[in-house]
């Protein structure tokens, strides 16, 4: 009950991001029903509904990530004084935070549960002239207790999730806390070579797939059921590197700024970068695998193809990943804004000007597109080169 009065007396802009929590779910929701539904009107391809389950594994991890940001960034759930004295600590806040993307994400599968089931003809008759019909299985029963379990793989996942990632930690000491926030190095992240390594490996992989042309298919749930397995095991080996690469080349970026005698801008730009690595940089390195990913199988199969290897749901899956990494990138992006607010004041206050703080803003945004923009492009293209021809 007390997760619902939050939500219900929220600010707007945090409604709006459970709103979107809960269209994902919605899609995640969509996509898996779809998957029972081919399963029940084509019981003759035994193997192909497990893989088509595979297949929405990505738009359910990019919407998990997802939640998980929101909840990071819910005022509702955050720690303040006076909390702790009516029996909401940090363990209570986790369990609220939980309980909060619990509901948002039940709520969105139960708009996909009433979506499915109107669009199979169940609850006013068949829609769009039966056009989803042999798609959906209609006519056929469904097994409700399927769709139940389908259904509460989004809200279990994502309330694990966050409560795991919310759970209670150590508190940092004040020095540490106050070297954090001033943009110090404490040390480089770990991940860069292991990052570099793993997209070495999944390219590699994807070269000898292409070439020897094995490997059997393993279908979308849709169209574009020609992949081989191999290819699409070195797609994932690549996307986990650039993610486990991404907060090293963030940081990297952060030490180039401070390099040579930096200026005020450059070296306040360069700080930000080296204290907030680890909180944007994966979400930056996941959204640079998807655009990457996204490039190579646009650029492969329009050439091969045609633009109607891609089916609907094919599409959906990638909007859904699309749309919830980029989210998570604009959540964490303002997680770090939210964190440095107490130093952002402390430096108008003795003066800095704000057209310098801005400016440190803009720097920080262009050198990253420098690095991730031709990193993606050159990814996409080493993806796909093998594949073509």
């Amino acid at each position: 009950m007390l997760a619902l009065r939050l939500t219900r007396g929220t600010h707007p802009l945090v409604l709006a991001r459970r709103l979107l929590v809960a269209a994902a779910s919605a899609g995640v929701g969509f996509l898996l029903l779809c998957t029972l539904g081919h399963a029940l009107g084509h019981p003759e391809q035994s193997p192909a509904p497990a893989l088509r389950l595979l297949w929405c594994v990505l738009p359910l991890a990019a919407t998990v990530q997802f939640a998980v940001a929101v909840a990071r960034t819910d005022p509702g759930t955050r720690p303040r004084p006076g909390l702790s004295a009516i029996g909401l600590g940090p363990a209570r806040l986790t369990l609220l935070a939980a309980a909060s993307t619990a509901v948002t994400c039940v709520l969105g599968s139960a708009v996909a549960l009433l979506l499915y089931l109107h669009l199979r003809g169940d609850l006013t008759g068949l829609p769009l002239d039966g056009a989803a019909a042999g798609l959906l299985a209609a006519g056929r029963p469904v097994p409700f207790a399927a769709v139940l379990t389908l259904l509460a793989v989004v809200p279990v996942t994502a309330t694990a999730a966050a409560a795991l990632a919310l759970r209670p930690r150590a508190a940092r000491t004040a020095p540490e806390e106050a070297e954090g926030v001033a943009g110090a190095d404490e040390s480089m992240p770990s991940g860069l070579p292991w990052g570099v390594a793993l997209v070495a490996i999944g390219l590699a992989v994807e070269t000898y797939a292409g070439r020897s042309g094995g490997g059997e298919g393993l279908p979308l749930p849709g169209r574009f059921d020609g992949s081989p397995a191999a290819v699409l095991a070195g797609w994932v080996l690549t996307a986990i590197g650039l993610a486990t690469a991404g907060p090293g080349l963030v940081h990297g970026c952060g030490r180039l700024l401070q390099a040579v005698r930096p200026g005020a801008v450059r070296l306040l730009a360069g700080r930000v970068l080296t204290a907030e690595a680890r909180r944007v940089g994966r979400p930056l390195g996941v959204v640079c695998a998807v655009l990457s990913g996204l490039l190579a199988a646009a650029t492969l199969y329009a050439s091969h193809t045609g633009p109607d290897a891609f089916g609907p749901l094919t599409g959906l899956g990638a909007t859904l990943v699309l749309a919830c990494t980029g989210a998570t990138l604009l959540t964490a992006a303002l997680e770090s804004r939210q964190s440095r607010a107490p130093v952002t004041e402390a430096l108008l206050r003795v003066g800095a000007p704000p057209g310098a703080l801005r400016k440190a803003a803009l720097l920080r945004t262009g050198v990253l597109l420098a690095v991730f923009l031709p990193l993606t492009w050159a990814v996409a293209q080493l993806a796909a080169l093998p594949l073509k021809g």
